[in-house]
């Protein structure tokens, strides 16, 4: 009699992942995967079809940041992961919690001209995750799943990818012990960070903090602290949220602005909390510091770069601020004033507006019309990013961008991801013409799906990004405009609607009505509409 814990391999994986709390999985099937979709249904797992894996990849990124749960993709040998690899690319950039499994060739070295076939798979996936690793046995594949959630639970969380050959996920094999899938705690080495840092702000005249998206964790006792002890605020585009838009020491996202230097460099002590205060964040080499500069993170590489560190301590930003909650003495003013916080951010958001004439009223208009509590999924495009440094958020985790990576595409299927791990809140993308063309096909998801997605699409005509890059390097602007198609009726062919709003009233009417549709919206906006 046969044993009835015996499963093909593709399907005991589904049914282990489902142990893990996993509850919906990305993907595309194919002959070399089918196996591993043997036992999603029998598992109690959704399955989202994506139009191509690059949609897949981003729309479990979606997923991921908004639940913090780990994003899951299947996908098959060769083409199909390399077509995955820009979103995991994306997601080792972003810190984005992401398990990508594929099938594998039995063999490739004495065999040529196989379907699907690479030179070395599992290493070209390497190159843009945290780690790429084949299972040769059920236990391997069991122990290595195992290893990535352990790892996406108690470290930075980074993408791995698990590769199956084709024979072993069609092999029968014991089910996993589910003895074997505790998680730790993880590690907390502080060291001397108490009672250095409560010291440190006390003896501080013009304390600042920088908040990355590593601290979002610690938003609730940030907030407490600050309320106590009002230390001024810059923010990453990823840490925007943490402290309340109100606040009135915020400087807010603008780390970018070249002036914030200067201010930065006004401070007699700068602690960043989970932050790289990497290229992306300051777009210039210094951070502009004078004084000393203590980095707080839970990735030592971080903790090891060349920004003039004077202090390093390896922490979750939680744990920190928790702590903080025992110092009793902790100073009540400091020499900045809010008259001066608010001077230098009127005069920054005046010269983003004429960097991108016309958008900063867009983007108050668009503010003013979606509920408060909306995840926002955007692009690379000019329209986010004046709304990255003008657009203050409430709440921590709710604007997610392509911000390291910097790949076009990833707003629309990203936003049908957030979909999917919401149902019945509020989620919204903001993309680019020309970036919509590069997973434009995913649309037709989000209306199988019936996802009440507003799709704000920035039809500049152009590379304008590109276009003035060009101008201000002195080269003439060269391949930088490509001819659309009518977008609002190619919505209309998926199955959406679409409106072209003439006036902002009409574009926050539109909004508005798109939240409650019962499918996908795609409101086209043109800079004429900023006249």
């Amino acid at each position: 009699m046969a044993d009835p814990q015996m499963r093909p391999l593709g399907a005991q994986i589904s049914h282990m992942l489902k142990d893990r709390g996993v509850d919906v999985i990305f993907g595309i099937p194919g002959v070399h995967n089918q196996e591993m979709y043997r036992g999603i249904e029998e598992a109690g797992i959704t399955h989202v079809l994506a139009r191509h894996e690059q949609g897949a990849g981003f729309m479990a990124d979606g997923y991921a940041r908004a639940t913090g749960k780990v994003g899951v993709a299947y996908v098959i040998t060769g083409p199909g992961l390399c077509n995955i690899m820009t979103p995991m690319g994306q997601a080792y950039s972003d810190s984005v919690p992401m398990l990508v499994i594929s099938s594998c060739l039995d063999e490739t070295a004495a065999t040529r001209g196989q379907l699907h076939q690479m030179k070395d798979q599992r290493a070209a996936a390497e190159t843009v995750c945290d780690w790429s690793e084949e299972a040769r046995t059920p236990e391997a594949a069991y122990a290595l799943i195992n290893r990535a959630f352990m790892e996406l639970h108690t470290t930075r969380p980074r993408p791995k990818h698990l590769q199956v050959p084709i024979a072993l996920l069609e092999a029968p094999s014991p089910q996993h012990d589910p003895a074997h899938m505790g998680f730790s705690d993880g590690i907390e080495e502080m060291g001397d960070l108490f009672p250095v840092l409560p010291h440190l702000l006390q003896r501080a005249k013009r304390p600042l903090f920088i908040f990355g998206g590593g601290a979002k964790d610690a938003t609730s006792e940030v907030r407490t602290l600050l309320k106590r002890c009002p230390v001024p605020v810059f923010t990453t585009y990823a840490g925007r949220g943490i402290v309340p838009s109100e606040y009135p020491f915020l400087f807010g996202s603008t780390l970018a602005r070249p002036d914030s230097a200067s201010v930065i460099g006004e401070a007699d002590l700068v602690i960043a909390v989970g932050t790289e205060l990497a290229e992306v964040d300051l777009w210039r080499d210094k951070l502009g510091h004078m004084a000393k500069l203590v980095r707080i993170d839970i990735d030592p590489s971080v903790l090891s770069d060349g920004r003039g560190n004077s202090m390093r301590f390896k922490a979750a930003a939680h744990t920190v601020f928790r702590a903080f909650e025992a110092v009793v003495d902790l100073p009540n003013a400091f020499d900045w004033t809010p008259e001066e916080v608010a001077k230098t951010r009127a005069r920054w958001r005046a010269e983003t507006d004429a960097e991108r004439p016309g958008i900063v009223p867009l983007c108050d208009a668009l503010r003013a019309a979606v509920p408060a509590d909306t995840m926002i999924y955007s692009d690379m495009t000019q329209f986010a990013y004046v709304a990255k440094e003008v657009w203050d958020m409430d709440r921590p985790g709710h604007w997610h961008h392509p911000y390291g990576f910097g790949t076009l595409g990833y707003a629309t299927p990203a936003a049908i991801g957030g979909a999917v791990a919401r149902p019945d809140q509020p989620t919204m993308a903001i993309i680019g013409d020309y970036g919509f063309h590069y997973t434009m096909q995913e649309l037709g998801v989000a209306v199988e799906l019936g996802l009440p997605i507003p799709i704000i699409l920035w039809d500049n005509g152009k590379l304008k990004e590109i276009e003035d890059s060009m101008t201000r390097a002195q080269i003439a602007p060269n391949a930088v405009i490509a001819r659309n198609p009518d977008f609002v009726k190619l919505a209309e062919a998926f199955g959406a609607k679409g409106v072209a709003p003439k006036t902002i009233a009409q574009m926050q009417t539109a909004v508005k009505d798109a939240f409650t549709a019962d499918g996908p919206t795609l409101i086209y906006l043109t800079p004429d509409l900023t006249a």
